[in-house]
Formats: structure tokens, sequence, C-alpha cells
């Protein structure tokens, strides 16, 4: 509070606790989207997992009593880990939006443009490193999580769940970074489109219909199967915003140079 009242960039008055609409607007439709994001990956959790439970009843092997909660217990500790490297993601896009935020408001959209390339390159290498250990070392992460004592069908099956399920790790990065970042660049519908199309249009649908041909093989495949298919519209959005900040950053140039020719 004392920092705040001795600011000298923005001076704060009893008018600066009233409630705009026009402001409102603006950051509730980012807020709303965020809130979506969430409600949406509840949603598609239990999608998973009511699926899991179902077609693991009716595998050869985890239908039987003794190793019926080998197929949610696997699932678990394979989302601990996708949880670990996915708040990376979450990390380094998070960090962006102020740096964002400011360039565009100084009409720098230029800057937000190069930030934006950084961010997916960021996430692209953030998700093959992860990719590599989910591929190369799935007894040593089964370990960490305290099953060594466990059967052989549970470890077989947590290495085939983390290597099937989270082989797509890179362009899981990429579009949870890229639904974060348009946030950042107030593109509230864009980034809600991801956000909905990833976790209910896919995430719900596709663990609901590849058990019907694959039994419980088709769970650990709609993971990576929607990040695919969220991939392939992301990349048009990507496409769609890096020509709308480089037509404004021409703009801004063409405007400066007016300026000075003046």
């Amino acid at each position: 509070m004392r920092y705040i009242c001795r600011m000298k960039s923005v001076t704060l008055g009893r008018s600066s606790f009233g409630f705009f609409g026009s402001l409102m607007k603006k950051f509730l439709s980012l807020g709303v989207t965020s809130f979506l994001a969430q409600i949406s990956l509840v949603i598609s959790m239990a999608a998973v997992q009511n699926m899991c439970t179902k077609y693991g009843a009716m595998d050869e092997i985890f239908g039987q009593a003794e190793y019926a909660q080998i197929p949610l217990a696997v699932l678990g500790i394979v989302m601990k880990f996708f949880q670990i490297a996915i708040s990376i993601a979450i990390g380094f896009a998070a960090g962006c939006i102020p740096i964002a935020g400011y360039n565009i408001g100084a009409e720098r959209k230029d800057r937000a443009k190069q930030l934006f390339t950084y961010l997916l390159a960021a996430e692209a290498a953030t998700g093959i490193i992860a990719l590599l250990i989910v591929e190369l070392l799935p007894y040593q992460l089964i370990g960490i999580f305290g099953a060594d004592n466990e059967s052989t069908y549970y470890t077989e099956f947590a290495v085939k769940s983390f290597r099937i399920y989270l082989c797509m790790m890179p362009l899981a990065m990429i579009n949870k970074g890229t639904f974060i970042y348009l946030q950042a660049l107030g593109r509230a519908v864009l980034s809600t489109i991801i956000s909905m199309t990833r976790e209910i249009i896919f995430g719900v649908s596709l663990p609901i219909i590849l058990p019907i041909f694959m039994g419980l093989n088709g769970i650990l495949f709609s993971f990576p199967a929607a990040d695919i298919l969220t991939f392939m519209i992301v990349v048009v959005i990507i496409g769609k915003v890096y020509r709308e900040l480089s037509c404004s950053a021409h703009t801004t140039e063409q405007e400066s140079l007016s300026h000075t020719g003046n």
C-alpha cells in the first residue's frame, strides 16, 4: 500500500476505485477466457478418468479385481509429470504477459511479434526435453513416484502410458503457450477457441470415441491426437497473429518516418 501511494507515474484518487463499463469489458473478457479454460480442463479430465475406469474393467488383465486400480493409478502419475512440464510452459508464457502488454501499449508490435517467436521456440525446446525424458527414462519416472514394488502389469502399462500419452509434448507446450500469449495481446476470442477446442471438442470426444475401436489404448492415444488436431488450428491462428502484428509494425514504422520527415 505504501508503494502504491508513492508511485510517480500513476496517481490514485477516489475516482480510481470506481467501476467503468468500458474497462470492465476489456479485462472481464480475458478473465472469462481463463475461467473457461480451467473448467474445460476439469471436464476433459473427468471424461478421461471415466473412460479409463470403464474400459479398464473390460480389459482382460485390468478387469481382474487385484489389477483394477492400475489404469487410474498410472494415469495419475503420468498426469503429475505432465503438470510439472506444462507448468514450465505456463511460466514462460505468463512471464511474457507484462512485456507484451507494455509493447502493445507503446505501439511496438514488432517487439511483441519477436517475443512471440522467442516464446514459441522456448516452449518447443521445453517440450522436446520433456519428450526425451518420457521416452528414454520411463522406468526412472515410475521409480520416482514410488512404483518400484508394483506388479509387472503396472510397470508395463505405466511405461506404455508415458510413451504414448505424452508423445506430443512439444505440441502441447506450444498450444498452451499460444493460448496464454493471445490473452496478453487481448485476443480473448482466439484464446478461447484454442482452449475450448482442445479440452472440450477434442479432449472429451476423443477419449469417448477412440476406445470404442482401440479399447484402453484408445484413451492413451486420445491425448496426443487432441494435441495434434489442436496444433493444426493453432498454426493457422499463429499465422494470423503474425500477419496482424507485421502489418501493425509496418504502419507504425511508416508513421514514425513521416513524423521524422516533417
